[in-house]
């Protein structure tokens, strides 16, 4: 849609006292036509290659000489009612004009975005299409997102690893894991998944549903080792679960002994779905553990205080499961078990990670 303006019209605001006001005719004079810029990536319902996409408008004309910029917004609504993303005043590019994306947009999820013209005060009218970002994932400083649920990852597998559909990726055996080198230390942060696939008297003994480790090395004696688990039929006592965290060395490790892992054994069923979450900063580590997604029942939440010494792997790596059974220093990764949706980040888990799996 054209829009008009007066170009008077902001003279008479700034003039009242001079013959402008409510009663003063309104004057004449030449009026500004601004047409709207024109869509042109991401075109209307197009699904891109990735979460922070660049907008591209052809430009919008003008019957008036004089600078010309573009505001652009990006929202989760049609209405726009509130923005995840707004650059103003751009620049006009020589018949475009493009923007970049500067925050992590979820994958895969719709999103609005609209764009107009501005000059000499006056606004086009909004132009407006919606894409959807990839499915897959980022690895970012702070940030790392995996879904898993299209047949791909953003880390590394090792070892024999399947794709299971939306289900996830599946861990074969204990000598299986993927590898996340974080491009940053997350010194403060969360680490959480859904994971199915889990059950009793699994072989072996400490088994690990996620781990972290400074390096590529073995993450078992490791100055930063971090390990969440569902223990073996050899897991001392069997079918636990519990965590080891360290803070920089072994005058800084968090663990707890018989007794405390004695009275958080359970039977976990194959069939279903746990969340599990991992938060740790300078003060402490915490685990907590939910039956039937990240809405479900609580079972595991359990913390130790750190005595001293901060988590500041460099560089910093992250593993589904862990690769000490490959490197034959511990018993490895749980055994088939399945993992999507994965998380670790210095923020909170995205809302749009949750599947609203039920317990079954």
């Amino acid at each position: 849609m054209v829009k008009t303006f007066p170009l008077l019209a902001v003279a008479c605001l700034a003039a009242a006292a001079a013959g402008c006001g409510s009663d003063a005719p309104t004057p004449s004079g030449p009026t500004q036509t601004l047409s709207p810029p024109g869509i042109q990536s991401p075109t209307d319902n197009q699904q891109v290659g990735t979460v922070r996409p660049a907008l591209t408008v052809r430009n919008g004309s003008s019957t008036q000489t004089g600078a010309r910029t573009y505001d652009f917004q990006v929202s989760d609504n049609s209405t726009f009612g509130s923005t995840l993303f707004s650059k103003q005043n751009v620049e006009e590019g020589p018949g475009t004009t493009t923007v970049q994306v500067d925050v992590n947009l979820d994958p895969p999820t719709t999103y609005y975005w609209r764009a107009r013209m501005n000059q000499g005060g006056a606004s086009s009218d909004w132009v407006s299409a919606k894409f959807t970002t990839k499915e897959g994932g980022y690895i970012q400083p702070g940030a790392l997102l995996d879904l898993l649920t299209s047949g791909g990852t953003v880390g590394e597998r090792f070892g024999s690893t399947t794709f299971v559909g939306s289900r996830g990726i599946r861990l074969d055996n204990a000598n299986s894991y993927v590898r996340y080198q974080l491009p940053t230390t997350v010194a403060s942060g969360e680490f959480s998944m859904e994971v199915e696939g889990l059950h009793a008297a699994a072989p072996g003994n400490k088994l690990a549903i996620f781990s972290m480790a400074e390096g590529t090395g073995t993450v078992s004696n490791n100055p930063f080792e971090m390990f969440a688990q569902y223990r073996g039929r050899d897991g001392n006592p069997p079918n636990c679960i519990t965590f080891k965290a360290v803070y920089g060395g072994s005058a800084y490790q968090l663990e707890f002994g018989y007794s405390q892992r004695a009275s958080a054994v359970f039977s976990l069923n194959a069939g279903t779905t746990y969340f599990w979450q991992g938060t740790w900063n300078a003060n402490a580590f915490r685990l907590i553990v939910k039956r039937g997604g990240i809405h479900g029942t609580t079972i595991y939440n359990r913390a130790i205080n750190a005595p001293g010494g901060s988590y500041q792997p460099n560089p910093h790596v992250a593993y589904l499961g862990s690769n000490s059974g490959a490197m034959g220093t511990d018993a490895g990764s749980f055994p088939g078990m399945i993992v999507r949706n994965v998380w670790l980040g210095t923020g909170p888990r995205p809302s749009s990670l949750d599947s609203g799996e039920a317990v079954r």
